[in-house]
Parts: C-alpha cells; structure tokens; sequence
C-alpha cells in the first residue's frame, strides 16, 4: 500500500478536494508515478453527474508516467479480454468495458494502481505531448477507420476543442477537405490547420459528405442541415450530456442521411496515435496545470478558454 496525492470528487459540480488516498494494488496491478494526465471531455460529463456514477472518483484515464524509471503510458480503458468484441480486436466494445477514473481511482494523481496489462512502452518522455493528443488521436483514427474520409469534404465541430483540433491534422494526413467549426476566441490557431473555418452559430454556405460530431445535442441539427444527400455523420462527443433531439427528422429522412456512433479507441489505435507524436506528425495543443491548480483546469475546459487539451502535471 502507498499513499498519493490526488484530486478527488466527493459532488458533482463542486471543486475538486486535493487529499491523499491509499493505493492497494491487487494481483497483476503495478502502480505507474503519473507524470501527466489530460483532462477529457468524459471526465467533463462524469464532472457533470453523468454516467451515473457515484464518488468519491479519481477522475482521469489519460495517464503518462514512469515505471521502474522508464517512460510508460496506460492504455485508459479496461476490458475482460474474453468477450466476442475483445477477441476481435474491438475491445472499445467489450462487455465489461471500465475506463479508469469511473469505477475505480484514475490518473489526477501522484500515482495509479493500473492493471500490468494496460501499461505500454513510449518511445520517449514528453508525457505532456502524450497527455494532451493520445485519446483524441486515437479517437479521430477510430472514427476515420468507421468512414474513410479520403478525398471527401467533410465537417469537424468543436474543432477547438481537444479531439478537434488533433483530429483535424489527422484529417488533411488523410487527403480530406476540412470544414472546421469553432469559436471566434479560437479561430485564428483553427485556421493554420483547416480549409474552411466557420464561427460556432453561423450557417455554413455550402454540403459535406462526412460530419465528425464532437460535440453532440448543441450543434449536431445544423450538422445535419450541412450534410448532403446520403451523407454520414459520425456521433463521436455529446459533451453537454444533454438529450439529443432531431429538429427536422424530414430533412434526415428524405436526404437518406446515416448516423453512426464511434466508440473511443482500440489498444492498437492508441499505439498508432503514440507513433505519429512521436514521429511530430501531429502538433499537440494544451496547456499545462499543476495538479494543485485542477479546479482553474477544469473551469477553463468548462468554459472553452483554451484551446486543445488541459494537461495536469502532479
């Protein structure tokens, strides 16, 4: 058993209570001595009251550090291994799906007690490049493997956002013709990346074959208007938690419009993502906060002031 710093959730939608918990690893289990750990969108929703869970949470399953001095990453999601959807490479879906900081203590800490089997080698120590674009990368190459967007013109909101403007890179790596959508506040670094940049609450003048939607109930009707006949839009965020309500069913109805879900990432997803930050195909965004500073971090993410990923530092 060890003791570590950790910012902990005891309500929903109040700050976070730094204390020290106890870390009793169980059979299998390594403690990994976090270095950095980025704050999710899911994190948000859980922050939120979301997924019915009940604290105290150690929120946090983006998590980098050291084990026995070498720089590791944890792979944030656990599975059964024995299911259909693990067997086949889909563990995304396993039946017994558990991401870390949910049912048990996550990365917003000094350390994690994590099982040896999600732990993996990184090529190198910027734990903060890792924090911040790993599970957005990883989530942007899942949705990708769901409809290829090669060559086709297509939409990506919340584009200032963590997972937008990582997926964004990954996009024009791919060929794709990007329509971004984002705030005013962070246009001018949305531009250096997409084609075209239209501010949060304007019309776009024009269809896309393929919209990535980030952010879910607050833009996906205008998403949907934008989409052309027998287009796709790929569900990927509902970051407010709120219902999502169709406005004009017809217009879904009569374009023959398709929505998917994309669910995360795989193992092999992360491990792709890793490669492309390590080889700097990818430019990380984030700002980084130490731990003690996790309620500013939060409240900033909330409140959309910066863009990319808020990166916790212990």
């Amino acid at each position: 058993m060890m003791k570590a710093l950790a910012a902990v959730l005891h309500e929903f939608n109040k700050p976070l209570s730094l204390e020290y918990i106890d870390l009793n690893p169980g059979p299998g289990e390594m403690i990994v001595k976090v270095k950095a750990s980025g704050i999710c969108g899911r994190d948000i929703v859980i922050w939120r009251g979301g997924f019915k869970l009940s604290p105290p949470l150690v929120l946090g399953h983006e998590v980098f550090g050291e084990l026995n001095g070498e720089p590791v990453g944890v792979f944030g999601a656990i599975t059964c291994g024995k299911c259909m959807y693990c067997r086949n490479g889909k563990e995304n879906l396993c039946d017994e799906l558990m991401f870390l900081g949910e049912k048990r203590f996550g990365g917003y800490a000094e350390a994690v007690s994590v099982p040896e089997r999600n732990i993996f080698k990184l090529p190198d120590d910027q734990f903060e490049k890792y924090a911040a674009a790993t599970c957005p990368l990883a989530t942007a190459i899942h949705a990708t493997k769901l409809v290829d967007p090669r060559g086709l013109k297509v939409m990506v909101t919340g584009a200032g956002g963590s997972v937008g403007i990582h997926m964004i890179q990954y996009l024009k790596m791919l060929g794709a013709k990007v329509v971004a959508i984002t705030s005013k506040q962070k246009k001018p670094i949305i531009e250096k990346y997409a084609d075209e940049v239209v501010l949060e609450g304007e019309k776009y003048n024009g269809y896309v074959d393929v919209v990535y939607e980030n952010v879910g109930a607050p833009t996906i009707n205008e998403s949907l208007r934008s989409l052309r006949k027998e287009g796709t839009l790929v569900l990927i965020g509902n970051v407010e938690g709120q219902e999502i309500p169709l406005k004009r069913p017809a217009l879904t109805i009569m374009r023959e419009q398709r929505i998917i879900g994309s669910a995360a990432y795989t193992k092999s997803e992360v491990l792709e993502a890793i490669k492309l930050i390590h080889e700097g195909s990818i430019n990380t965004s984030f700002t980084a906060y130490n731990l003690r500073q996790v309620n500013e971090a939060i409240n900033d993410v909330v409140n959309k002031r910066i863009p990319g990923k808020a990166v916790l530092i212990p």
